[in-house]
């Protein structure tokens, strides 16, 4: 969403504010939805010990619990900016590091650490319970997030070699993102050169475990089911990974649209293209892995349901007292 605003602020006031208001209520509810369905699918990962004892459902909880963070972030930058609130640069500063904190965190390398725990299952099943231990799994957890605070670091450095003290006010005068908050040609060619990095280099580690696995289906003494199983979770990454590289250059696209469509229709499209690609491939992990796991998927619906079930049977039972008055 931080690359959205720039784009937002140039063309919101061109909107009627009854517009704006739809267009705010329909992106932000569907954003509660995907964060209360995240929510619930954390909360089932916490709810039976099986959960918290296997090393891809501890990987699989550190995922969702990032993309929950960035969803959450993301929706209040864009409250932000169509509300017409600016923020200071410190507040503002804040805010970006840790969506930037967060990005890294979700998709890239944990994707990648989910591949090779799958890569390490079905091609050496032998090792897998002596490699990919709960403190093996934790200690790799530690590393992601710390190679990601090392990234925040070297943006905050860049931050500060901006010349603050020649701004009249801390005011930002424009919506906060992640643009306007890192300028200067240094940061946006260490930006290209990072997200270019990471992303070559979890494809090729994703891609070589999804090729290991094939060569392993090939295996006679191999079980069929679980190396099927691990293809096709290590194709679901790889449409992850497609679909957090295509938020990347969400940028450039709108760029691109820009050029074509102008006006209150442009800003239609912003929306529908927040919604689809930054807020929705952060709901993919828990729609995906909790309809197809089938340990995850009964607790899961029964959470999601469970409410539901309880408002019915509470009315059936309201309504069956009062026949019995009656």
């Amino acid at each position: 969403m931080s690359n959205t605003t720039q784009y937002q602020s140039n063309i919101t006031v061109r909107l009627g504010l009854l517009e704006r208001v739809i267009l705010s209520t329909l992106t932000t509810l569907t954003c509660c939805i995907f964060l209360c369905i995240n929510i619930i699918m954390l909360f089932t990962l916490r709810s039976k010990q099986v959960f918290r004892e296997t090393s891809r459902y501890i990987l699989l909880f550190n995922l969702l619990l990032a993309d929950t963070l960035q969803m959450a972030l993301s929706q209040l930058l864009y409250i932000l900016t169509t509300s017409g609130i600016m923020l200071t640069y410190p507040v503002c500063g804040v805010l970006v590091m840790f969506v930037i904190l967060i990005t890294v965190v979700s998709h890239p390398l944990t994707l990648v650490v989910m591949s090779l725990e799958r890569y390490v299952a079905v091609c050496y099943p032998l090792r897998h319970a002596t490699v990919i231990t709960i403190r093996n799994t934790g200690l790799s957890i530690i590393v992601v997030w710390a190679f990601c605070f090392l990234n925040v670091l070297i943006r905050l450095i860049l931050v500060l070699q901006f010349q603050f003290e020649e701004l009249k006010s801390l005011q930002m005068k424009s919506f906060c993102s992640v643009r306007t908050m890192l300028p200067g040609q240094l940061s946006y060619d260490y930006e290209r050169a990072f997200t270019c990095f990471l992303f070559i280099s979890a494809g090729i580690t994703i891609s070589f475990s999804f090729i290991s696995v094939m060569v392993a289906a090939r295996k006679a003494s191999t079980d069929k089911a679980s190396v099927q199983k691990a293809r096709n979770t290590l194709l679901i990454h790889m449409v992850q990974l497609g679909l957090s590289l295509a938020s990347t250059v969400h940028n450039a696209i709108l760029a691109a649209v820009a050029t074509i469509v102008t006006g209150s229709a442009f800003i239609r499209v912003v929306n529908v293209l927040y919604v689809l690609m930054i807020i929705f491939p952060r709901c993919l992990s828990a729609l995906i892995y909790g309809l197809r796991d089938q340990t995850i998927r009964p607790i899961l619906l029964y959470n999601l349901c469970c409410r539901l079930t309880l408002t019915l049977s509470s009315k059936q039972k309201l309504k069956s007292q009062k026949i019995r008055m009656q």
